[in-house]
């Protein structure tokens, strides 16, 4: 079994995607995951459940919501083509935010974990040295947090790796602009083209295996140092 070139595209975009992903949602869910493990306040609960939201929402659902805001007459349609970005439906653009919105969770709960598992401790540390916020949040709690850094990192790579339903919605299935494993296999199934389906199904296969390997192989490691 071999790949088309339509496979290779697809390929090519899909890792595109979920590395852009996974960069931007580590960027952004860091400041939201080092807030959930730290404050009290009473909105924690609230935006702790939208962050998991899209663990039991299914993706049609979100990607439907994302087609209707940010189309022509929707508030987020208006406001891109205020800023002249043009409309994100049926663009990389729209794979990236709805990418973003369903692997949140998966970017943000290891990050929490690790950052509640840091404790109390070493921030007091660096507060009788004189450590600022930023200088203590930078070179003692993401040391100490790495491997949660790690977790999210390969989870929400993976998990953009598989998404079929919001890309779907939100990017449809145009070929060499938003055309990713997934949607290709679908095409391959619709088309009755088994060999290829498999080809690329056995190789999210390996994939997801390969994930799931790596991450034992972090915890177990992670066990180790701070057990």
């Amino acid at each position: 079994m071999s790949f088309t070139r339509e496979d290779l595209q697809a390929l090519w975009l899909t890792l595109k995607l979920a590395g852009t992903t996974t960069l931007l949602l580590l960027v952004l869910a860091a400041p939201l995951a080092w807030w959930l493990a730290q404050t009290r306040s009473r909105w924690r609960g609230p935006v702790s459940a939208v962050v998991a939201l899209p663990l039991v929402l299914p993706p049609t659902v979100l990607g439907f919501y994302l087609l209707v805001a940010f189309g022509p007459q929707g508030w987020g349609g208006q406001l891109t083509q205020g800023l002249g970005l043009g409309l994100l439906p049926f663009t990389f653009g729209g794979l990236l935010l709805g990418s973003m919105l369903y692997s949140l969770p998966f970017a943000v709960q290891p990050l929490q974990h690790a950052f509640e598992a840091v404790g109390k401790r070493p921030l007091e540390v660096a507060a009788t040295l004189r450590a600022g916020p930023l200088d203590t949040f930078f070179h003692v709690v993401l040391p100490l947090a790495r491997g949660g850094i790690v977790q999210a990192c390969v989870l929400t790579f993976a998990h953009t790796v598989g998404e079929f339903g919001v890309v779907l919605m939100i990017g449809g299935n145009i070929p060499e602009r938003t055309r990713v494993v997934s949607t290709q296999i679908y095409g391959h199934v619709e088309a009755m083209e088994y060999a290829q389906a498999h080809a690329l199904s056995a190789a999210l296969l390996v994939f997801s295996f390969t994930v799931l390997l790596a991450l034992a192989l972090v915890n177990r490691r992670s066990t180790r140092v701070f057990g």
